[in-house]
C-alpha cells in the first residue's frame, strides 16, 4: 500500500504504474516486442550497504540504491533522494521515467535513479556530509562522468553534490581529476554548477504552462493555480508562474495547507518559508485542513511534492482546466483515467518537470568545455527545448487522439525504438 500526504491509501505498486504508462504509448506506436522487452526491467539494480560513524560516536548501517535503467541514448542520468520511504521499486520507477524524459527532450542520455533510506531530519550537517561521502565510496565505479550522473532530488541539494564530486575527485588520480568535475550536476556554482539550475525545474514546468495557455487561450495574467508542495520545484514554479500575474490561492507541504483567496504573496512566502520551515505561520493566508486543498476551484494544480498525491480518494475534488506535474509520478492510474474522462487537460511529469534534467545536460556540457553560460542563454536554450517537446506531445494527442501522458511515452518511444533498429542487439 503507498500512501499519500494526506493520509489516504491506493493499492499499486509505483513501477508496476511506471511500466502500465510507458506501456500505454508503446501501443499508440506498435512498439516491436523485442524491444519492449529490453524496457521492461532495468540494466542494473545496484543495492548498498555502507557504515557511517554517527555524531555520538556509534556507527550506523545504511541502505543505498542506484538503478540504471537504459543507456541505448547516452550515460545513465537521475537524481539522487534521501528520504525514509526510498525502496527499490520506487528508485526502478524514477529510473523508468527518467529514460523517457531524456529521450522525449533529445538529451544523449538514459535514465538512472538512486536514493538512501533514511530520515534526513534527523541528522546533522555533519553526518548528512559523511553519509553522503560514504555513499558516493560504496558506489564506486557504478557513477562516472561518462557513465551514471547523478543530481539532486528530494532531500538533497548542491552541497550534497560537491560532496558526491569531491569524494569521487579524490578517489581518481591526480590527472583525471580536471575532467571529473561532470560526475554530478546540480553543484553549486563556485563548484562548477550552472547558472538557473536551482529554478530549472519550476521553469519548465512554467514554459510548458506558457504553451499550454497559448493553445486554450488562456490569459495567465488573470489565471488562479494551487501548488501541492513547496519545495524547490513548488515555490520556483509559484514563483515563476505569479511574475505573469497569475494568483496562488493555496499552496502546502508535508503538515500544512494555507490558503488566501486574494491570493497568497509568493515571494513573502519563499522568504518566511525559508527561514521558518513553517507555512502555517505565514500571517497572509489561513491554515485549512488537507482534504480541503484539493476541493479549492483554480485554473491551474500543480503537484509538485512527492509520488501519488492525486489518486481516486481525492481526484473527484479537483476543480481545475490543467495538472501541470511538476513533481515525478504525482497522479496514479485511476486518478488519471477520472482527470481524462473529465476533461482536465495534464501535462505529464515526463515533460512538465523535465527542466531540470535539461539544465543538468547544459552543465554536463559545461564541464566538459571548461566554460560557463550566462543564465539568459541557458533560459532561452531551456525555453527552446521544453517548448519544442511540448509542440511534438501535443501535436501527437491531437492528431492520434489519446491522453496526453500516452503521447508522451509514444514520441519518446519513437526515438528509443530507431536507436535500437540502428544498433540492433551485440552480439
Amino acid at each position: 500500500m503507498t500512501s499519500n500526504a494526506h493520509g489516504e491509501s491506493e493499492a499499486l505498486n509505483l513501477y508496476e504504474m511506471a511500466v502500465s504508462q510507458w506501456r500505454s504509448g508503446a501501443a499508440a506506436i506498435q512498439l516491436e516486442p523485442w524491444i519492449a522487452t529490453i524496457l521492461s526491467q532495468p540494466k542494473n539494480e545496484i543495492m548498498v550497504h555502507f557504515p557511517v560513524r554517527m555524531d555520538d560516536g556509534e556507527y550506523r548501517l545504511f541502505k543505498g540504491y542506484r538503478v540504471q535503467h537504459n543507456n541505448v541514448l547516452g550515460p545513465y542520468k537521475g537524481g539522487i533522494r534521501y528520504h525514509k520511504d526510498v525502496h527499490i521499486d520506487e528508485v526502478k520507477a524514477l529510473a523508468t521515467w527518467m529514460t523517457f524524459k531524456c529521450s522525449l527532450l533529445h538529451l544523449p542520455f538514459g535514465g538512472g535513479k538512486g536514493g538512501v533510506q533514511f530520515d534526513p531530519k534527523q541528522c546533522s550537517r555533519g553526518e548528512l556530509m559523511r553519509l553522503t561521502r560514504r555513499f558516493t565510496h560504496a558506489l564506486g565505479e557504478n557513477i562516472g562522468p561518462d557513465y551514471d550522473i547523478p543530481a539532486p532530488d528530494v532531500n538533497t541539494n548542491s552541497q550534497t553534490m560537491v560532496w558526491m564530486m569531491d569524494t569521487y575527485m579524490n578517489s581518481t588520480t591526480a590527472g583525471e581529476r580536471d575532467s571529473m568535475r561532470g560526475v554530478v550536476t546540480g553543484k553549486t556554482l563556485e563548484c562548477g554548477g550552472s547558472e538557473g539550475r536551482d529554478k530549472a525545474t519550476g521553469q519548465g514546468t512554467v514554459f510548458c504552462i506558457e504553451e499550454w495557455a497559448d493553445h486554450k487561450k488562456v490569459d495567465l495574467g488573470r489565471a488562479t493555480f494551487l501548488c501541492q508542495g513547496f519545495g524547490n520545484a513548488g515555490s520556483w514554479a509559484s514563483s515563476l508562474l505569479a511574475r505573469h500575474g497569475s494568483r496562488l490561492l493555496a499552496t502546502s507541504n508535508s503538515r500544512h495547507a494555507i490558503y488566501n483567496d486574494r491570493g497568497l504573496d509568493v515571494e513573502s512566502l519563499r522568504r518566511h518559508y525559508a527561514q521558518t520551515g513553517d507555512l502555517s505561520t505565514f500571517r497572509e493566508a489561513e491554515t485549512i485542513p488537507m482534504s480541503q486543498f484539493w476541493k479549492i476551484k483554480a485554473d491551474i494544480l500543480i503537484p509538485g511534492a512527492i509520488e501519488t498525491q492525486i489518486t481516486a480518494d481525492n481526484v473527484d475534488d479537483i476543480q481545475v482546466k490543467l495538472v501541470a506535474e511538476a513533481a515525478n509520478g504525482p497522479t496514479t492510474l485511476q486518478a488519471d483515467q477520472s482527470l481524462e474522462r473529465r476533461g482536465i487537460d495534464l501535462i505529464p511529469d515526463i515533460l512538465c518537470n523535465a527542466g531540470g534534467v535539461v539544465v543538468s545536460y547544459f552543465e554536463w556540457v559545461q564541464n566538459k568545455k571548461s566554460e560557463h553560460w550566462e543564465l539568459e542563454e541557458v533560459d532561452r536554450k531551456l525555453e527552446t527545448k521544453i517548448k519544442k517537446a511540448f509542440r511534438r506531445v501535443w501535436a501527437f494527442r491531437d492528431e492520434r487522439r489519446v491522453s496526453s501522458r500516452t503521447a508522451a511515452f509514444a514520441v519518446a518511444l519513437e526515438r528509443i525504438r530507431l536507436a535500437y533498429q540502428q544498433r540492433e542487439i551485440f552480439p
